[in-house]
């Protein structure tokens, strides 16, 4: 008697998880980090809308306030401590924006990858028809598209606050932090410590090993763009009185003095404070300065600034992504 098989429908058979599976358990295993994400979003996208929508005005008119009670008598100051939560507002959400990063970089270092090798769960998913580099795959690509978006959204909404309250933040264009915080530069930084970080945890494969790891590297990445930002675009060089008379919103880099003989030094402060022509040439005779010089830039170049440096972010993303793979591709063949 021969047995009789029947085959099992094709739709009926188990199939490998695909690519959409894999994004979906990634956000399953990781949806506390995502919740803490979008907190953090929506918590300081509040707080700039106030700072847009009410918080300008309320301060403008405790200004206005404030000029009218010193002129009158028996006045109350009714909008007393306005201006002190504005600008306590509007400095936590520039800060926050600056330094997600760091936040971005100890999650990814510490849970993203290191929490689920040390754990053996990527080593599950390997057995169900994931390939390593799939689900490499999905543990970036889902967290790089929602702090692209969340980023995104926070950097938009600064940059209405900062166009409507500039009179009243108190900081200049040029700010580390507002700087960061006013364009793409906040977007590719969060990029990379998110590469920074996977590929930390694929080499410690410690979770906090792998924090620390990650949060050195992505400090040593922020402070390198401050120190050598400047440079990143050609300065504007001006001699004479406008070199001690520069523009009020400009980022000065560097001055000093031409002496007669030729010669150039830098980082001299001789005759900067002459407010007339005559007194500045009196001061320049006298010190044998045949010519004063600085360096600086002007708020046009903020946005050569902003897109060269996401640019060296973005690109320092990309390799480290590339890294990151091939690594995990030796570890695994």
């Amino acid at each position: 008697m021969t047995a009789v098989t029947t085959a099992r429908p094709l739709a009926e058979r188990p199939s490998p998880l695909k690519p959409r599976g894999a994004v979906w358990a990634a956000l399953k295993l990781h949806r506390t980090p995502l919740r803490i994400w979008w907190a953090l979003v929506a918590v300081t996208a509040a707080g700039m809308l106030w700072a847009y929508a009410l918080g300008a005005d309320a301060v403008r008119e405790w200004s206005r306030s404030v000029a009218s009670c010193a002129t009158a008598t028996g006045c109350v100051d009714t909008l007393d401590g306005t201006y002190e939560f504005y600008d306590l507002v509007t400095g936590l959400a520039t800060s926050a924006i600056a330094y997600l990063p760091y936040l971005v970089a100890a999650w990814a270092g510490a849970t993203l990858v290191a929490r689920d090798l040390e754990s053996g769960t990527s080593a599950l998913a390997w057995t169900q028809s994931v390939t390593p580099a799939r689900w490499l795959a999905a543990q970036l690509a889902v967290p790089a598209a929602l702090i692209t978006a969340g980023t995104t959204v926070l950097v938009l909404l600064h940059r209405l606050v900062w166009a409507d309250g500039r009179d009243l933040l108190g900081v200049d264009w040029y700010n580390s932090d507002v700087f960061r915080a006013n364009g793409p530069v906040a977007v590719g930084s969060a990029l990379c410590a998110l590469a920074v970080g996977a590929l930390a945890g694929l080499l410690v494969r410690r979770t906090l090993p792998a924090l620390g790891l990650a949060l050195v590297v992505t400090v040593a990445v922020h402070t390198l763009g401050d120190l050598y930002r400047v440079s990143l675009w050609p300065s504007v060089t001006v001699t004479g009185a406008a070199a001690s008379n520069l523009p009020a919103d400009a980022a000065p880099l560097e001055h000093g003095v031409i002496l007669t003989s030729g010669e150039r030094i830098g980082n001299n402060l001789a005759c900067v404070d002459n407010d007339t022509a005559v007194d500045l040439n009196r001061c320049m005779s006298k010190n044998g300065i045949s010519d004063l010089w600085a360096t600086y830039h002007p708020p046009s170049h903020f946005w050569p600034l902003q897109l060269t440096e996401s640019a060296i972010l973005l690109t320092l993303t990309a390799l480290v992504v590339f890294l990151t793979f091939r690594v995990l591709k030796r570890r695994t063949a």
